[in-house]
């Protein structure tokens, strides 16, 4: 049934085209719902033209009372149809954000991180009676506190130079060629940008992942999501709206596959040395080498390596000792020798993973560690 769904956009109420959605369907959701901001009549710049400012009918409600109602109804409804593998992020003003905090918190969500989007190109404040409002929070969670969710953290880091991404982001508001526009006028007071779009569904999906919108908008999700090799759903009650968000997600041409692929997250696998040893990738009285030869240890029953008769523990323990360092990572530092020829027991390990996790073609062993070794399969990031 969710496979009639995927990249289409539905019409009407959000509540009710939730309830048309597969429960534990969903691998990422953003919202960008009604702030309901309470403006008080008309704002004007000094020089007495007025501000195109949020002002649909979309964003007024009764009471706060009301707000919160709806707010219920369709994050309850998000919850349902959110895989437990899943996330959802959730922007909104301190208008409305606190509210939906609590609310996500009331329906078990789990909040993972406040995430500040910093506007370098803010609205002024014209009546100079308050800060400039120079930002909107996202409330990233899941859907319980056990939830095993996508987050491509190596490859974000590596999106911001090497360093960990922050939780404040700062990218500009919608202007220019990005600002949609019908008859001279913007197609939507709230469009989002792009760019923000592309941090969230890269860091937090995957290829493939259907991603859901329950106010699609003028379709900035949907657009990226095509772009990136994902599949959408966007639920929108704006005829007007649908017909720009389809539009603008016709034009999209999605990117190859083989630039979406997250080769810096690709993670060694978490094995044991004890499991080579078990395996007889390594034997046990068998002989381990630094790399210059110049330091050795020898593997005893219990997958423990001893060196000079004294230093005795983990492949990392003894390694650290040796040099005379706190820690060490003794995949990396130890090796072996076959055929005359040194190993590395980090490619053993690799060689492991690829005959019993992967089930691959059996070759030789050492053609095997060769092959390994000639792809350049490199990374460092976890011992």
């Amino acid at each position: 049934m969710i496979n009639n769904l995927l990249n289409t956009i539905i019409a009407g109420d959000c509540i009710e085209n939730l309830k048309k959605i597969p429960s534990n369907s969903i691998d990422l959701i953003f919202a960008d719902p009604p702030y309901n901001l309470q403006l008080n009549g008309e704002l004007h710049r000094p020089d007495q033209s007025k501000v195109d400012a949020v002002d649909d009918e979309w964003d007024k409600f009764a009471s706060l009372k009301t707000y919160d109602a709806f707010c219920q109804q369709w994050l309850a409804e998000c919850h349902r149809v959110l895989k437990d593998t899943g996330s959802i992020w959730v922007i909104g003003t301190y208008h409305n954000i606190f509210r939906v905090g609590a609310i996500m918190q009331d329906l078990d969500f789990w909040l993972l991180n406040d995430v500040i989007w910093v506007k370098n190109n803010p609205m002024p404040n014209f009546k100079g009676t308050r800060f400039n409002n120079a930002h909107e929070t996202l409330i990233w969670a899941t859907k319980s506190k056990k939830s095993r969710y996508t987050f491509h953290y190596h490859s974000l880091k590596t999106m911001n130079d090497d360093l960990q991404m922050r939780s404040d982001w700062l990218i500009p508001i919608c202007s220019g060629e990005e600002r949609i526009k019908v008859n001279g006028q913007k197609a939507h007071s709230t469009q989002k940008p792009a760019e923000l779009l592309y941090r969230i569904i890269i860091s937090t999906s995957n290829v493939g992942d259907i991603v859901l919108d329950p106010f699609f908008g003028s379709g900035t999700t949907g657009a990226v999501a095509k772009r990136l090799g994902r599949n959408f759903i966007g639920l929108e009650r704006e005829p007007f709206y649908i017909q720009v968000a389809q539009e603008r997600i016709n034009q999209v041409k999605p990117l190859s596959k083989n630039v979406l692929e997250y080769k810096i997250d690709r993670k060694k696998p978490r094995i044991p040395f004890g499991n080579l040893v078990e395996k007889g990738y390594v034997s046990i009285g068998e002989t381990l080498y630094s790399k210059d030869k110049k330091l050795t240890a020898v593997v005893q029953a219990n997958a423990s390596i001893i060196a000079n008769g004294t230093a005795v523990g983990s492949i990392h323990k003894v390694s650290s000792v040796l040099l005379n360092k706190a820690t060490n990572n003794g995949w990396t530092f130890w090796y072996v020798m076959r055929e005359n020829e040194l190993i590395s027991i980090d490619e053993l390990r690799l060689a492991y993973e690829k005959k019993f996790f992967r089930v691959e073609k059996n070759d030789s062993l050492l053609e095997e560690l060769r092959s390994i070794r000639d792809s350049k399969l490199t990374d460092s990031s976890i011992i």
